[in-house]
């Protein structure tokens, strides 16, 4: 009884002496010697021994601009681009309609980028001074798409847009039966612009 009595009264004590160096709950506890060591040593640099050199800074420990990084492409301006109008044909038999396309060449000497969604497309057939068809008259839910345009290449529309012998207006767009253009041989100039960009001069077109 006296041995068991002894031995909880040692280990009474020996928490009672954890207790009183530790306290981890109390707000006021101060670390114990071995924890502000380690503190201390995350948050100051290590002091080198005597003797010791400095570390030689590496090619890693500040990185150099990246050389092979490709430069930012700009947008195009004036004198980069040349927009041409493209049709199917040069002449349409009566009924048959006529397809227009754009074809864009890039006359600078570094790539460019440029908006050539619907939001930026605009063809216009004229007769004359009679301008007869424009495809923004009733165009539904523009797009923008922004693409970069390689220098000294030329690209094309993929999709044509189909002019269908009629004279537009925004007034008439839900009409089934509009005005159409009078064949015979009578003759149509196609202009386009994209991006912001006019086409050089238009493109002519016969219809019969």
């Amino acid at each position: 009884m006296v041995v068991i009595l002894l031995l909880v009264l040692i280990a009474a004590v020996a928490g009672g002496v954890w207790l009183a160096v530790a306290q981890p709950w109390h707000p006021s506890a101060s670390p114990s010697p071995a924890t502000t060591t380690s503190a201390t040593a995350a948050a100051t640099p290590a002091t080198p021994s005597p003797g010791a050199t400095e570390p030689t800074p590496t090619a890693t420990d500040s990185p150099s601009p990246d050389s092979s990084e490709a430069p930012e492409i700009v947008a195009c301006e004036k004198g980069d681009v040349e927009v041409t109008a493209v049709t199917d044909a040069e002449a349409y038999a009566a009924g048959q309609l006529p397809k227009l396309s754009i074809k864009l060449t890039s006359t600078s000497a570094a790539d460019c980028t440029l908006n050539v969604g619907s939001s930026t497309q605009k063809y216009t057939v004229s007769s004359g001074s009679d301008v007869w068809w424009r495809s923004t008259d009733c165009q539904t839910d523009p797009s923008d798409m922004i693409v970069t345009l390689k220098a000294g290449t030329s690209v094309s529309s993929a999709a044509p847009v189909v002019w269908d012998r009629t004279r537009s207006s925004v007034d008439t767009c839900g009409e089934k039966h509009r005005a159409r253009a009078p064949g015979g041989g009578a003759s149509y100039h196609v202009a386009v612009s994209i991006g912001g960009f006019d086409s050089v001069g238009s493109r002519q077109i016969i219809l019969r």
